[in-house]
């Protein structure tokens, strides 16, 4: 399939009904589609990872494109440059959540973006930095605990960020690390106890809702066994 013949799939994929509910989620409908996930990677599976291609359909400019692109990329062929490009055009939470978890996480750029990026001002550049975090917790099973402990301060550090798309992924940061095994529950829960000292209400949130979580009998049993 060339770039032509796959923005032809995607229009044949539209949803009208699904591009009306975008906005009430924070997607911004223009230049959207109202394609499903599994649509999309089933697109992407029948494509295969193009590296080339991936950089046209986000050249497109298409809401879709942009997802499938980060599906197929190949993350060994993605430069620095490449993602300090790309994350700088993220208008919404799903391209963020997508591009990071399926493309970015997987590079050998993660650890140190992650850190960068949640330094940033623009809201989904810092969104960003805490999802790669979030889902580095998740997909990288061979990394040490220094390597998400590393984040704590950075978490504590921007939890009095009152923006809803940052402040969600500060959160889910802290609860993903947390998840992971019993040493860094307990240190996420000590850090959660920390941040709800913190004067500010997304502070506060945040710490609730992650106490709630990681200290919950569901977790506590995952964790023992």
């Amino acid at each position: 399939m060339n770039t032509t013949e796959i923005l032809n799939k995607l229009k044949s994929l539209a949803n009208p009904e699904s591009v009306k509910g975008m906005a009430r989620f924070g997607i911004k409908p223009e230049k959207a589609y109202g394609v499903s996930i599994p649509d999309l990677r089933r697109l992407a599976k029948q494509i295969g990872k193009n590296h080339d291609l991936a950089g046209q359909l986000w050249s497109s400019g298409i809401h879709e494109a942009r997802i499938l692109a980060g599906m197929i990329d190949d993350p060994e062929a993605v430069t620095e440059v490449q993602m300090e490009s790309w994350v700088a055009d993220f208008d919404s939470w799903d391209v963020c959540d997508q591009c990071c978890s399926n493309l970015f996480d997987k590079t050998v750029f993660a650890y140190p973006k992650a850190i960068e990026w949640s330094a940033r001002r623009q809201e989904f550049v810092k969104r960003a930095g805490f999802v790669l975090m979030a889902v580095l917790a998740v997909h990288d099973k061979a990394a040490d605990d220094d390597r998400f402990l590393q984040f704590f301060p950075i978490i504590k550090r921007e939890a009095g960020d009152e923006r809803n798309f940052v402040k969600k992924a500060v959160n889910w940061a802290l609860r993903q690390i947390g998840k992971r095994n019993p040493a860094l529950n307990r240190a996420a829960i000590n850090l959660g106890q920390e941040i709800k000292t913190i004067d500010s209400r997304a502070a506060r949130w945040i710490a609730g809702d992650a106490l709630r979580e990681l200290a919950s009998e569901k977790i506590q049993t995952r964790l023992r066994q």
